[in-house]
């Protein structure tokens, strides 16, 4: 007996037994479901992405209604869990099948493929879950079960490892029970092949696994490239006005936070000390505000610095606190949004904003 048939035999014997994971989304074949839970589920873990995608079934029990919801909405719901074009992406094809496709998910992986933010990977996993079509899925579970049971050093992130894995994972495919062996193999390196502290005492595949004998568990799966964080440096200028209010600006320049909310924004190249603060009044990018009001109208207090770390970038946030009555030339930029100080939580809001709304300055219930 081959290793693609030990493999496959025990590990849906064991999947059979033990259901690791009861996931609402597999409840049914409801490729909306299917397909909202995957997008939510890139870059995030199951634990996390759960409650999101309770919520946005919660709000939008249907395709057509995500498709017509406001995008400002979407995003708030969005709020906390990152990768924000993922959420564009997604309302981008939710209009998009509803447009062309009369709202009906399309049943082969090719026109999957071809909707905006879904990769090889997703249309494989909405292919195979919704349509129990014979397409193998390769997220970091997979990686990681085939890297460890066959002992493999070529890295995951290689072009030759990506091939080699796809390959693999294909071979490997039970297509008559495509959905259930799918979601096997992501459920056992989720639950027992975990990257730290692996539970291979209860492993099915134990028995056979190259790593386990050779004592490499740990080392494995490898990665070539070393991530490298941007740090970035962003001071936030927070009014409270007499009136209660406060600016706000929608990002959408092409960048972090695209489509959320923050305040009036400075971005230095290094943490600055509050002498170096004061004198960004001076800079050209508040000029135009400088030259009409003095910040001796104003009381100014520092907040702490809050770290966000991105994926890519590690952002430290500091926010100057201007209490006093908002600059005239602000109040008819149309780029900025007056907003009630209690409104503040109806917007969609970076982490470290939402952070610091929570802990320092306005506690909201």
């Amino acid at each position: 007996m081959n290793n693609e048939i030990i493999f496959g035999e025990k590990l849906l014997n064991w999947y059979d037994i033990s259901k690791p994971r009861e996931l609402p989304w597999k409840l049914n074949k409801n490729p909306y479901q299917i397909w909202l839970s995957e997008i939510i589920l890139q870059q995030t873990r199951v634990e996390q992405g759960t409650p999101y995608y309770l919520k946005f079934i919660s709000r939008f029990p249907t395709l057509n209604e995500l498709a017509n919801a406001d995008d400002d909405e979407v995003m708030k719901l969005w709020q906390g869990l990152g990768y924000y074009a993922r959420a564009r992406n997604m309302l981008t094809t939710a209009r998009q099948l509803r447009d062309e496709y009369d709202g009906i998910f399309p049943a082969n992986f090719a026109d999957i493929r071809k909707l905006k933010g879904i990769g090889d990977y997703t249309a494989s996993a909405i292919a195979s879950f919704a349509f129990d079509l014979p397409y193998a899925v390769l997220d970091g579970n997979v990686f990681r079960v085939l890297s460890r049971f066959y002992g493999i050093e070529t890295p995951v992130d290689s072009t030759e490892g990506k091939k080699m894995f796809q390959k693999l994972a294909t071979e490997h495919l039970i297509p008559e029970r495509s959905s259930d062996y799918n979601q096997a193999i992501m459920d056992l390196g989720a639950t027992l092949c975990k990257p730290q502290q692996p539970r291979c005492i209860d492993c099915p595949l134990a028995e056979n696994c190259k790593a386990l004998q050779n004592d490499s568990i740990d080392r494995l799966p490898l990665k070539s490239k070393k991530l490298i964080k941007k740090s970035r440096y962003f001071y936030y200028f927070v009014w409270k006005s007499p009136e209660a209010q406060t600016l706000l600006k929608k990002r959408v320049e092409k960048d972090i936070w695209k489509s959320l909310y923050d305040f009036p924004l400075f971005e230095a190249n290094k943490l600055l000390d509050k002498d170096e603060l004061s004198k960004l009044w001076e800079s050209d990018t508040w000029k135009n505000i400088s030259e009409q009001t003095s910040l001796d109208e104003f009381s100014i207090n520092f907040s702490t610095t809050y770290v966000q770390l991105l994926t890519h970038q590690k952002i430290f946030a500091i926010f100057v606190e201007i209490s006093g009555k908002i600059p005239a030339i602000l109040n008819v930029d149309k780029s900025y949004n007056l907003v009630e100080l209690s409104d503040l939580n109806k917007f969609a809001l970076p982490k470290t904003i939402q952070n610091y709304l929570e802990k320092d300055l306005f506690p909201l219930g």
